[in-house]
């Protein structure tokens, strides 16, 4: 058994879990935090996408141990109150169907929004679908995902 000690959406989370427990398991299992979805174990798909220090991290191929004493944010904690502006474009630009995908598409999105932000690179439909390559949408085609992050984008960078 592992001790493991990190700040979830805010929150001090503190367990002692089996050494081989993933950050995702932990996630779910431990606290309930069911926004982060297991698609496929093998770090394809990106349902499982949350921030950990600022950064998305890919949270099915990581052990909760490695993510001791770090800052975890899930889809849940990403809104303060009210939808994240990420979370809002995706709905007003129908960037979902079954929304399996959509907290892992959220997560990498606002992840990547604040890297491009931060390098004052523009973040084009090029690059967006390019950064999109880690993240699996089985229905919509993804020609609104694409639309919705760039109105998020812009949601971001005015708000």
């Amino acid at each position: 058994m592992t001790e493991i000690s990190m700040t979830v959406n805010g929150k001090a989370a503190r367990a002692s879990v089996p050494d081989n427990t993933l950050l995702v398991d932990f996630l779910r299992e431990h606290l309930r935090l069911t926004g982060t979805h297991v698609g496929c174990d093998t770090s394809q798909c990106g349902a499982c996408i949350v921030h950990m220090d600022g950064r998305a991290v890919k949270s099915c191929t990581m052990l909760a141990a490695s993510a001791e004493g770090a800052e975890v944010t899930t889809i849940e904690g990403l809104a303060n109150g009210a939808l994240h502006p990420m979370q809002t474009a995706f709905k007003e630009n129908h960037g979902l169907q079954c929304g399996f995908c959509t907290p892992g598409m959220i997560m990498s999105a606002t992840d990547m929004v604040a890297r491009y932000k931060a390098a004052g690179k523009e973040l084009t439909e090029e690059a967006i679908r390019h950064e999109l390559e880690g993240n699996i949408c089985r229905c919509t085609g993804y020609h609104n995902i694409v639309r919705a992050i760039q109105d998020g984008a812009a949601k971001m960078v005015a708000g």
